[in-house]
């Protein structure tokens, strides 16, 4: 591993410390310094090469499938690996994406990637507990939070298009203030690592581990795909990581406010999103 994906934090949890000083405070500085050190490392790192076009990214795709999808004689590999081969695919080039419903995907991958950039859609209409967990992501974990946000705000939203548009054209909002965003933060990266899991949806049943994301022109890895509702619970509980407490409130999925509800007894985990719709998808899995 080079230098940027040594883990820079371990040795700066007890060096430095001021007698009397909160062991907690001087972790989170700890962290804030290490994660400018790192984030200023890799801007020099990506600034040493170009972008690949998306041809030369097909190619990764082709790569990644062969050595990672299941085939005869050859399990599936697991998240720990394809994490470690998106890391040397793309180092400095690689994000993570996070609705920052739990913090497992981001901690997996920063094992590996300290510091990664874990991009967050602030659509502006999420949850106080939402926002909440984004902040104490910022403190806790080894990552570099990056707020996505849409051109408009929702004021703004409101007077352009009339107000509560997610009610009358939850797809068009979705597109304003999700798809559209992401597409355009997406441009400086050449690959995104996604918490999207087979067991969550029909549609998401058959989700690959590495596949182009034609959409975005991107590479699209799904590392805990095969993962189980119980596995993302074990994995944060045995890591102690922060977890939004809308989960434990009935909300298995957690998406903006004035769209999300809790599921009925018996509904898949999705079913509260956009209730009462033929819709279960916002647009940036589909």
């Amino acid at each position: 591993m080079t230098a940027l994906n040594e883990a820079p934090t371990s040795s700066l949890r007890l060096s430095g410390l001021v007698p009397g000083e909160n062991p907690r405070l001087a972790r989170v500085r700890a962290r804030a310094a290490a994660r400018e050190s790192i984030h200023d490392a890799r801007r020099d790192a990506r600034a040493t090469r170009r972008r690949r076009t998306p041809e030369e990214l097909r190619a990764v795709v082709e790569r990644g499938q062969a050595q990672l999808h299941a085939s005869a004689g050859s399990p599936e590999a697991d998240a720990e690996a394809v994490i470690a081969w998106a890391v040397r695919e793309f180092g400095p080039w690689l994000a993570v994406a996070s609705s920052m419903q739990d913090t497992v995907l981001s901690h997996l991958v920063a094992q590996q990637l300290p510091f990664v950039d874990v991009l967050f859609g602030d659509t502006g209409y999420h949850f106080a507990e939402t926002l909440g967990t984004r902040g104490a992501v910022d403190i806790e974990l080894d990552v570099n939070v990056v707020d996505v946000r849409p051109e408009l705000t929702v004021a703004e939203q409101d007077a352009a298009y009339g107000p509560r548009l997610h009610d009358r054209d939850p797809e068009a909002c979705c597109a304003m203030r999700k798809v559209a965003p992401m597409k355009q933060a997406l441009q400086g990266y050449e690959a995104w690592a996604t918490g999207v899991r087979r067991s969550e949806t029909a549609a998401r049943a058959n989700a690959p581990l590495i596949t182009w994301d034609e959409r975005n022109g991107v590479v699209k890895i799904n590392p805990i795909a095969a993962w189980s509702d119980e596995q993302v619970a074990d994995y944060a509980a045995r890591h102690g990581l922060v977890v939004n407490p809308l989960l434990a409130d009935g909300y298995p999925s957690v998406g903006c406010e004035p769209c999300t509800a809790r599921p009925l007894p018996g509904q898949d985990a999705r079913s509260g999103r956009w209730a009462g719709r033929d819709k279960d998808e916002c647009g940036l899995h589909v």
